[in-house]
């Protein structure tokens, strides 16, 4: 009916499929790393002058 090989054991196979998904995993987040990197630095710590205006009607 189905031609499926029994040569590995369950454990075996799944143990494949952890390896290839960490495997791209890796490779994703290094080139995330990478991508990152050769971004231009922007210093986004310095927070926006703060204004006397509170948003509320002085009325």
């Amino acid at each position: 009916m189905t031609d499926r090989r029994k040569d590995k054991s369950g454990s075996e196979t799944r143990d494949d499929r952890l390896r290839q998904a960490l495997r791209a995993n890796l490779a994703r987040r290094k080139a995330q790393a990478r991508a990152r990197a050769d971004k231009p630095q922007t210093d986004n710590k310095v927070a926006p002058e703060a204004t006397d205006h509170t948003g509320k009607d002085d009325s």
